[in-house]
């Protein structure tokens, strides 16, 4: 098995603690699937995108586990139709 870097490490925490906020609110656990393995696309090489992301995703995870929040919204570009 191959060892993780520590960004690695915090992100892999920060996905599960996403799943486990989302547990409580309806349609957020496959939005959030998503989200991750889009950017999972993402080269590892790219470290500052991947950083910024990581801080928004914990901006994000801060909204997402208010008790009022009922949705989140999505600063990602829509995808091209063929």
């Amino acid at each position: 098995m191959a060892r993780h870097s520590k960004l690695q490490k915090q992100i892999l925490a920060l996905y599960r603690q996403f799943l486990r906020a989302g547990q409580d609110k309806p349609g957020f656990i496959p939005r959030i699937r998503d989200e991750f393995r889009e950017n999972a696309r993402i080269k590892k090489t790219d470290v500052m995108h991947i950083e910024y992301l990581y801080r928004r995703g914990q901006r994000q995870l801060e909204q997402l586990q208010d008790v009022n929040t009922k949705q989140l919204g999505s600063f990602s570009k829509p995808k091209k139709q063929s």
